[in-house]
């Protein structure tokens, strides 16, 4: 059965890879970004399928004003796909209140703007999929990625407890957790670095940045074969709550839960202990 898309962030990147794993699968896609005619660009000019519309996630005008468009064109938004984001890489230390305020912005208060103005289709329509693109970032911190991880690790408490409000009304919540995938994510387009440098941090944040930067191009993961995945799950009766994409990612996140039950083992007495 033909689905309609919204995918926010489809200009390039994983964003325009599943808009385009879309359309071969005959769906509809609405398109947004912060430049329509940057995502025209990327994936050609509207047609019977495909809509681009502007939006930056942070304006709620704007996120109301391209659902709208996009039910007067395609009358229903079947699946969304929150993918706008970008990562903000540095010391914690280092960083400021307004890095802090941008990037919970995009990466997560843009995602409730998003969803806030789509629930109210899908409700009606009972029925609907929400994949939010979170991260292996959003299961496990890292050394120069506290404000990407904190968003990340947000966006997944968020994701889950929605999980639990909309699936009376048949709408399905899937966090996608990928590792590192060959996109622009770590490109000057992208990434952003702290600015504010402390002296006692100089030798760490040398050897930090460059290990990231040193990854660009580099990655391991498709992708365009994430993106079909994600066409595959949309069409899944009981999808998962959770999509670990890529083996890094897999291994990585295997190897924490280990960690977390040997940690919770070993102290369990003291834990339960603190019952009345």
């Amino acid at each position: 059965m033909q689905k309609t898309w919204f995918i926010t962030g489809a200009s390039r990147g994983l964003g325009a890879e599943i808009a385009k794993a879309a359309l071969r699968a005959d769906d509809r896609v609405v398109a947004a970004g912060r430049s329509r005619a940057a995502v025209s660009d990327c994936l050609g000019p509207d047609s019977d399928r495909l809509l681009a519309v502007e939006l930056d996630v942070n304006n709620e005008a704007q996120a109301q004003a391209a659902v709208d468009a996009a039910v007067l064109r395609f009358g229903t938004i079947d699946v969304l796909v929150n993918n706008a984001g970008y990562g903000h890489l540095g010391l914690f230390e280092e960083t400021s209140a307004q890095d802090v305020q941008t990037q919970f912005g995009t990466n997560l208060f843009g995602v409730f703007s998003v969803t806030r103005v789509v629930l109210p289709i899908m409700r009606a329509a009972r029925k609907g999929r929400i994949f939010n693109i979170s991260s292996l970032a959003g299961l496990r911190g890292t050394a120069f990625g506290s404000l990407y991880c904190a968003s990340k690790f947000a966006l997944e408490g968020f994701s889950e407890s929605l999980a639990q409000e909309v699936a009376p009304f048949g709408i399905r919540v899937v966090i996608v957790e990928p590792g590192p995938f060959r996109t622009d994510f770590l490109s000057a387009e992208s990434v952003h670095f702290a600015a504010h440098a402390v002296t006692d941090y100089d030798e760490a944040r040398a050897s930090l940045r460059a290990s990231f930067e040193q990854r660009n191009g580099r990655q391991p993961g498709d992708p365009a074969k994430l993106a079909e995945a994600l066409v595959l799950l949309a069409n899944e009766a009981e999808p998962p709550l959770r999509f670990v994409a890529g083996s890094i990612a897999f291994d990585a996140i295997s190897a924490k839960l280990s960690d977390m039950q040997t940690e919770l083992a070993r102290w369990r007495s003291l834990s339960v202990g603190t019952d009345g």
